[in-house]
């Protein structure tokens, strides 16, 4: 279950907004790691929304998930069923939504959220004295 959803709408709003008008070149927009091209080829998503700066191809949505209870998984792409999985099995930890253009390497944090089991300390019930 998705919890403390923070939508990064605006922000790339006001980052395409800077790019149309010249004031931040393409180039730095369109910088995407090979790591993060990859991940979006093997873990992404397809989405309805057409790239913004290339218009070429519909961006991918990669999820990334971090937290101290995940070890090795932390940092790591995943698929939405691996997601699922996790958010039923592990405790709490971070997904991180970004959108990638595998033609020309555009790519912004769309979302993130929170999902998995509460902290133990949170689960235990409290029983007045």
């Amino acid at each position: 279950m998705q919890r403390q959803i923070v939508d990064y709408a605006l922000q790339r709003r006001s980052r395409l907004s800077q790019v149309h008008s010249g004031r931040v070149g393409v180039t730095e927009v369109c910088d995407a790691s090979p790591y993060l091209l990859r991940a979006a080829k093997f873990h992404g998503r397809p989405s309805s929304t057409l790239c913004p700066i290339c218009r070429k191809e519909h961006v991918t949505l990669v999820s990334w998930v971090f937290g101290d209870r995940l070890g090795q998984v932390s940092g790591s792409a995943r698929t939405a069923e691996e997601i699922s999985r996790l958010d039923t099995t592990a405790e709490e930890f971070s997904v991180h939504v970004v959108e990638v253009c595998r033609t020309c390497s555009w790519n912004h944090l769309v979302q993130s959220y929170v999902a998995g089991l509460p902290p133990r300390s949170a689960r235990r019930r409290r029983v007045a004295e």
